[in-house]
Order: structure tokens, then sequence, then C-alpha cells
């Protein structure tokens, strides 16, 4: 088994031509941005995988797509082709949802990643808005080179057995900046009591010496300095000594070409001598070179300017912006505009920052300060992040000047962060999909809590006029026990919320007790109760936390209490969706064999694993059946998931069994349960393999109805898809004939029977599916036949995520064998085993 370091070098190998090809992407075809994606493990997804000229934080709704969404890159994956959008119209009427939480001015093309028949994943670039005109054919050659050469590169890992698909965080790819003057270091050692000057050629270059010819000597460059004579040099030394170090000691020295070259010095005296007397200095020299004089050139200006890095934070500001702003510089270098000034925290202005950055087109926006003042900021975009200005203008025509009066303790109200309705929207979008309870409380707790910045959530629910927590986040341990089982009629801010109909909100922990006295608190300073109810039903309440004082502007109230219809019709259509799955689960498990009769001669392992997606139950079936001349093996698949599919399912399993123990053979059993399955009429088909097996001489003959082919391991570890003939599925036609196919099962061989929900996976070939587990089955260890069915079941991928059902048995004829090295081997003999 590969051991960590091996396998973070995989990934680091992966993740490398990943950004190679993201690079030859952008570059080749002129994009300012790239996103690669790469299949899950599952292969239900795509996985964002390398980011390049965008900022991680601006993709995180798009961090992981199904395969099967309406979203550009899945639709490239799906077909197999290149997909292109002209502009933000194009990608409206052809992917909305993509629109919805991007609707900026861009045009894209994604291309699939491949080799052969297989896709890997997609490469998508980002260019400048094009109304109207097609992909050229130059970007498209390029951005076809770079997928086919990931491509390549991913079908050589898989042919030496490395891994291709990605579960993991996204990294960037960094995009080659802009050419600018590098700043330039050397380095020294100056023994200040003997002038000794020890220097690196970096150095000896910035002072205009010849390295070759140094002589080592302090003075020789203290004679280049030309601001203050040479007495700089000597005094900064001295400063040095006396105080341990010298920080940013600017002076000019001559280059050269004669001209003056403005350098920087930092050093200190080494930590072993710092304790005593020291003459000895370590330390660097920098070349400013232009960005010293361009920074200068800024400061001069009156106008304010600040920088932004790809992910929003300032990353300079000038003197004269913290003066438009009325804040110091340094308070906000590393925080987000919206984070350090409140009155930039309306979504509007975020939306313009996201706006430039997508779509790299300039934008402009008026703010007014809370000092009654009108701001204009103009943004000005790269990959590499965003250049802005802001001036002083007039109020707009029509504004309102006058500041609102408000008393001294009134909080300061803020509007949701930006992106609050993208959240709303997404969470709408997402609890369509939630079929069950906790996964309607995952999909609430996962959007309103950044929606709003809130940092605790509690959904209660009713049951028999009690509340009962079904999901909390950010409490306490234990703080929430207390509460729980509340009846209907308690004083507490939750249960009265849902009671009287009406959300309450506290912006204080000073409101919250005045209003409920001696309810415990924790240590969050607001809070907002919504109550849950749909349909005039009462469902519950949600409860959201805020750790600070929090004013619930009129619109924030208003989308909070329209959620909480939202969340309650979810709520309660998933109470509903529980209470059928689970009875529709118990009637699926009654039908299958609750244990498998222990047979002297063979040794038999069978496991079914429900289906993870969806709402319904399907109609997967096997059975072991003493037949009294020998044993049946069964698997079969109904058509479907649905209650119907499971009785259906039933029905199939006891007329099996019936004409199997009433001496028919193999193709009489399958004949005659298609014509029952016919006469029943139930609107399904089915497909079936049904063996009889003699134990004593391991001749097997075998009947197929549109079932996948059984695999058969010989004793020496050799695999094969075994060629049984077949018919159509159950169902189809009355008169339908099912041919035998007779084969042996040789001592030690092992004989595998599933359904298809172990093999099919979205857009890849049954045969590949079938082959993977052929190959599987080859390699995997058997000590046991149970190890080697759970062995199955994870190369499969369906021991997590499962689209289908998905039953598998397997089935050994006792005998010698060769055992895997270094085992003890398996005792021959009955065995039977049930999962």
């Amino acid at each position: 088994m590969p051991d960590e370091a091996h396998l973070d070098r995989e990934r680091d190998t992966l993740l490398a031509d990943c950004s190679a090809c993201l690079d030859s992407a952008v570059r080749g075809t002129g994009a300012y941005a790239g996103v690669v994606y790469l299949r899950s493990p599952d292969r239900r997804s795509l996985v964002l995988t390398k980011v390049a000229g965008l900022a991680l934080s601006l993709l995180a709704p798009w961090s992981r797509v199904p395969v099967t969404g309406a979203l550009p890159a899945p639709e490239a994956y799906r077909t197999g082709r290149t997909v292109f959008l002209a502009d933000d119209g194009d990608t409206m009427r052809r992917f909305p949802q993509l629109a919805l939480g991007m609707p900026y001015a861009y045009a894209s093309a994604s291309a699939p990643v491949c080799a052969g028949t297989e896709t890997f994943g997609v490469v998508c670039v980002m260019w400048p808005a094009s109304p109207g005109r097609g992909l050229p054919a130059s970007r498209r050659r390029s951005l076809g080179a770079a997928s086919r050469r990931l491509g390549n590169a991913l079908g050589a890992r898989i042919a030496r057995g490395a891994a291709v698909d990605y579960d993991g965080p996204p990294t960037v790819t960094l995009l080659p900046a802009n050419a600018f003057p590098l700043v330039r270091v050397g380095l020294f050692d100056w023994n200040v009591a003997t002038g000794a000057f020890d220097a690196d050629r970096e150095l000896c270059e910035l002072f205009g010496v010849d390295p070759a010819t140094f002589d080592k000597r302090a003075t020789t460059l203290a004679d280049r300095v030309i601001s203050g004579g040479g007495h700089e040099f000597r005094d900064a030394a001295r400063q040095a000594v006396a105080t341990g170090r010298v920080l940013a000691w600017r002076f000019q020295v001559a280059g050269s070409d004669g001209a003056g070259r403005p350098l920087e010095v930092w050093g200190r005296v080494p930590d072993q001598e710092a304790a005593g007397e020291s003459r000895h200095l370590v330390g660097a020299v920098l070349d400013l070179g232009a960005g010293a004089a361009a920074a200068e050139a800024v400061e001069r200006l009156r106008d304010g300017v600040f920088a932004l890095d790809p992910g929003g934070r300032i990353t300079y500001a000038s003197r004269h912006l913290g003066d438009l702003l009325g804040v110091r510089p340094e308070d906000v270098l590393g925080r987000t505009p919206w984070e350090a000034l409140p009155w930039l925290a309306d979504p509007s202005y975020e939306d313009r920052y996201r706006a430039a950055m997508l779509s790299q087109q300039p934008g402009s926006f008026l703010a007014r300060t809370p000092r009654d003042r009108w701001l204009a900021f103009s943004l000005y975009p790269d990959p590499y992040g965003l250049t802005g200005k802001v001036v002083p203008v007039g109020a707009p025509p029509g504004a309102d000047d006058r500041a609102e009066a408000a008393g001294a303790d009134r909080i300061e109200a803020e509007p949701p962060r930006l992106g609050a309705i993208y959240h709303v929207l997404q969470m709408a979008g997402a609890l369509t999909e939630a079929v069950s309870v906790g996964e309607v409380c995952k999909v609430v707790a996962d959007q309103i809590l950044p929606a709003f910045g809130g940092r605790e959530l509690a959904i209660y629910i009713v049951r028999d006029e009690r509340f009962f927590l079904a999901l909390q986040t950010g409490y306490p341990e234990g703080f929430l026990d207390r509460f729980e089982g509340a009846p209907l009629d308690a004083s507490l801010p939750g249960v009265e919320a849902l009671t009287r109909g009406v959300p309450i909100f506290f912006e204080s922990p000073e409101e919250l007790a005045g209003a409920y006295p001696g309810i415990p608190l924790d240590e969050m300073s607001a809070w907002a109760f919504l109550p849950l109810i749909a349909s005039d039903r009462p469902v519950g309440s949600c409860i959201l936390g805020f750790d600070r004082h929090h004013a619930f502007t009129p619109e924030e109230r208003s989308v909070l209490t329209a959620l909480s219809g939202l969340i309650a019709q979810a709520l309660e259509r998933a109470r509903l969706y529980d209470a059928e799955f689970t009875l529709a689960r118990g009637l699926q498990h009654a039908l299958l064999p609750h244990r498998l009769p222990n047979l002297p001669d063979l040794e038999v392992v069978a496991r079914y694993l429900p289906g993870t997606q969806g709402m319904e139950i399907g109609g997967d079936w096997y059975d072991v059946i003493d037949t009294g001349h020998g044993v049946g093996l069964v698997i079969g698949d109904v058509e479907g998931h649905s209650v119907a599919a499971a009785g259906t399912m039933g029905q199939l399993r006891s007329a099996v069994r019936a004409f199997a123990t009433g001496g028919q053979r193999p193709d009489e059993v399958v004949r005659c349960t298609n014509r029952l399955l016919a006469d029943l009429d139930p609107g399904l088909f089915a497909s079936c393999c049904y063996l009889e097996l003699d134990p004593a001489t391991g001749v097997v003959e075998a009947a197929r109805a549109g079932h996948p082919p059984p695999l058969l391991r010989g004793p020496d570890g050799r695999t094969r898809v075994l060629d049984v003939a077949g018919g159509t599925l159950l169902g189809v036609d009355p008169a339908a004939e099912y041919p035998v196919t007779r084969l042996v099962l040789e001592p030690g061989s092992v004989l595998a029977l599933y359904t298809d929900g172990l093999v099919e996976d979205v857009g890849a070939d049954l045969d590949w599916g079938i082959d993977r587990m052929r190959a599987s089955l080859s390699r995997t260890p058997h000590a046991s036949l149970a190890e080697l069915a759970d062995g199955m079941l994870r190369d499969a991928g369906r021991l997590t995520e499962r689209a289908d059902d998905v039953a598998l048995m397997l089935t050994r004829r006792p005998g010698t064998r060769p055992a895997p090295p270094g085992s003890a081997g398996s005792t021959p003999g009955a065995g039977a085993d049930l999962h």
C-alpha cells in the first residue's frame, strides 16, 4: 500500500500538471484568468483544482459542481465539446444559474480534458466580454492544445496506476507578473572597529564597485556615498553599534553611470555578541529602484490612491486616502474596504469590486462618508489586483444630504454582507435537492451563517407539542441541553416566535434579558428568532446568533422572515420524506434475505448498499436457494426507484424461489418468472441472472435476462468476464427464451454476481466499469470472501456515495487455492456472510 509520502508526491505531480496546463491555456489564448476542474473520485462532481488570475473567494460557490449540472464546465465534460460564452447575455440565455451567481460581463470557454474516450476534467479560461463574436480559431487551437497536453499527462498517470481524480481544496497558479524593476539586495559583514567590510557581489554592484577589485574596506564604499559626503555611512555604523541595530537608513550612492541610486540599509549586531561590547555588524543593503520613486510620486497626488490584492485586501493606502476616509492608512492594511470601513459594507460596493475583477473592466461608484462627504471611487483591475482612486465630489442630484439624527445609545446598523442575496438564492436552489431533515438543516447552516455574519445557529423541530433540537452549530458544549423538550407554552423566545407566528429580534443582550428575565445567555450579543411555519402548521424555530451588537435593518428582517418560510417548507417536506423513506426502506430490507443458508460445500458472501441520492428506494435483490439437487444463485434489479419497484422485487424473489425449488432448470426458472411479471403487468421491467451450481462437481448452468455478466476468478487469480448467453429483460416479451450456458467452477474459484449499481458511472461506458471490477477481483487480497467483497465496493467508490443501489454476491467453491504472500490462507468449509 503506498505510504503517505508517496501519495503526497503523486498529488504534487498531479497539481503540477494542472498548473502547466493552466499557464499554457491562459497565456496561449490571451486570457486574464482560468481554472481547472478534475472529476471527483466518485465521478459525480467536478472539483475546482487550480485557479489563475482570480481570487479563490470569488469562485467559492463553484468549487464543486455536479457533472449533471446546467453549467458550462459540466456540459463540456459530458459532451466532450468546448463551450464558449461571448458575454453576460449569452451566459444568461444558456446558463441562467451561472448568471445568477456571476452576473458580470465576461467571455469564457470551457474545454474538456480527455485521453482517448475517457474524460478527466475541464479547463476554463476568461476574457473581456465580446458580444456577438465567436471563439477565434487561434484561441480555440491554443486552448485545445493545452487541454490535450493535460489529458495525455493524466492518461499516462492512469497507465502507471496513479490517480487522476481530485477531492482536495483548490490551489492557485501564479501568472507571470508584468515586468517591473525588482528590488535588489546585497549582504554584508562589517567589523566597525577595523573597517573590514565583507560584501557579496550584489552589494558591490549596488555601490558601483567592481567585485573583483574591491579591497574589502568600508572607506572604499563610503567614498561612493554622495549624500552627506560619506559621513552618513559612518554615522549609521556608530548608531548600529550603540543600539544593536539600524533600520531603514537611506542614502544615495553614485551608480556606474554617474546617476544617484537610492539605497536602504538594514543591519544588526549578531545575537551572540549583543550581550557584550561589540564592534561587529551584519545586514543587507536594498536597492529600492523605481518602486520607491513610484510610491513617492503617488504620495504627492492630492487624490486618494489604494491597491487591493486579488482577494480584495488593501495592500497600499496613500496618506491622502487616509485624510479623505478619516482613517490611518496602517489601520486598514490587510483588510478589505468593506471590513475596514463599515459605511462601505453595503453589498453594492463590494459587488463593484467583484464586477471589476471578474470582467477586468474599470468601474466606479459614489459613496457618502459618515461625515456627509461624497467620494467618487474609480477601480482599475488587472489579474494581479486592483488600483483605486478616490476623489471628493459634490452630492449627486436628488441625494438627501441631511444626516439622520441618531441617539447616542443607538447601535449603527450594518447591511447584510455582500453576497447575502446570492447566498439566499443558492440556499433556495440547494434546498430543492435536500431530501432529509439532516440535509435541510445542513444547507441552512452552510448558507445563512456566512450570508448574514452569524456565529451560532440552532434549528428546533416540534414533535408531540415539544421542541427538539435538529441541528446546532457554534454553541458552547451542553448549553442547549436545558432547552431540549421545552413545551409550547414555555416562556422562551424561540417558542413564542413560533406560537405568535412572528420573528423576534434582539440587538443586544440587555434587550433579550429585559424581555426574558433569567434566560441563560452565552457570549452572543444579538439574536434573530425565526418561526418556521408551513401551510399554517408549526414546524419549529430557527435561531441565529451574532457575536457582536447587530442592528437588523428593515431589509434584513424582511429577507430573514422570507427565508424562515422557505426553510419551513423544506423541513416539512423533509419530515414527510424521512417518515416515508423509513417505511419504504424497512419494506425493502424485509423483502431481502435476513441471512444466507449455511452450505457445507460452498462459501457465500453478499453485500447490499442502498443508494445515497434521491428520495426513492431501489429494486435490487439477491438470493441463495437450496433446490434439493443443487444450489440456486440469483441476483436481479427491478427498474426504477420506488415502493412499487421494491414490491415487484419481493414478488420476483418469491417467484424465482418457488420455480427453483419446484425442480425446474435455470432456463425454465427465468422463462416462468418472465411470464409471471408480464401477467402481473406492474409497468416495470427487471433484469436477472440465475445460476444453478452442483457443489460436488462444480458444474454450473446459467441463464441471463438483460443483466450484467458474472465475473469468474480462477484458482490462479486470473479473472474473466463470463460469456453467459442472455435474453431480453423480464416483462418485455412473455414468449422470450433464455438459453442456458454451462461452465465449471474449479475448486478455489470465486464467482461474482452484481447489479449495475456497482459498475455504472455517469459519462462512462458500462464495459469500462465491468472491467474495473474484473481488475479489482483479480488483485484484491482474498484471505476471506468478506474482505474481497469489501475491497470491490471500495475500488468501485461505492462505500460513501451511490447514485443507485448496489448488490454484490460472491461464491467460492472450497478447495486448494493459492494464498496471498504472508497470509495463512483460509480453511475450506461452510460459511455465509450477509451484510
